[in-house]
């Protein structure tokens, strides 16, 4: 399969499947172009297995050769377009899954090593480091924790969509985050807490 996003494989594979089910003629080349040699070979097994169906059992009507299974070379092409659509719709939220993990670990972990990194400094404390945290994100193009609306309007709408995006994504994939990355987030979340308790006995 070509090297694409997934949203322009997809793209492409429903439109190819819209000419097939449309009985529009797609060349042999352009019809696996699109599809993985596993799908490929799938779809080349299935018009095999029909093609032996058809030398073992005869029939004389459109019923018969429902009965018996029958297919035509374009059936086989659109079930083999389904699946592949199917599992493209897979990879594109494990791919997004992945993404979003990779996002929030990174994220982490700048923000964990330029806080600490800060408060060792001399004359380091908890608010200058937390600032410096926040400012280190903001110029690796990532999420602050203390929410500063530092960004253009447009951009800030983006980044509450987003936002709403990951939250739904890592609602999914916490479970399948390696026990590091588990570690990373609840040091986080830990400190997030104690931010919080320390901002709410200052009275802010």
């Amino acid at each position: 399969m070509p090297k694409l996003e997934y949203g322009q494989i997809l793209d492409r594979l429903r439109a190819r499947l819209d000419e097939l089910r449309q009985g529009r003629d797609v060349a042999a080349r352009d019809l696996r172009a699109l599809l993985t040699s596993e799908q490929v070979a799938a779809m080349d097994s299935a018009w095999a297995e029909q093609q032996a169906l058809r030398k073992g059992k005869r029939a004389r009507t459109k019923e018969e050769e429902a009965a018996l299974g029958w297919k035509s070379k374009r059936d086989i092409h659109i079930e083999a377009y389904e699946r592949a659509i199917e599992e493209s719709d897979s990879g594109e939220l494990e791919a997004l899954k992945r993404k979003a993990r990779q996002v929030e670990v990174r994220r982490a972990r700048i923000y964990l090593d330029s806080y600490f990194e800060a408060l060792a400094e001399p004359f380091g404390n908890r608010e200058t480091a937390a600032k410096k945290a926040n400012n280190d994100l903001t110029r690796a193009g990532l999420r602050r924790f203390d929410e500063a609306d530092t960004l253009p309007d447009k951009q800030l709408e983006r980044d509450r969509e987003v936002r709403e995006m990951e939250l739904d994504i890592l609602r999914q994939i916490k479970s399948e985050m390696s026990p590091d990355e588990l570690e990373q987030l609840q040091l986080l979340k830990e400190h997030e807490k104690r931010e919080a308790e320390f901002w709410k006995r200052r009275g802010k």
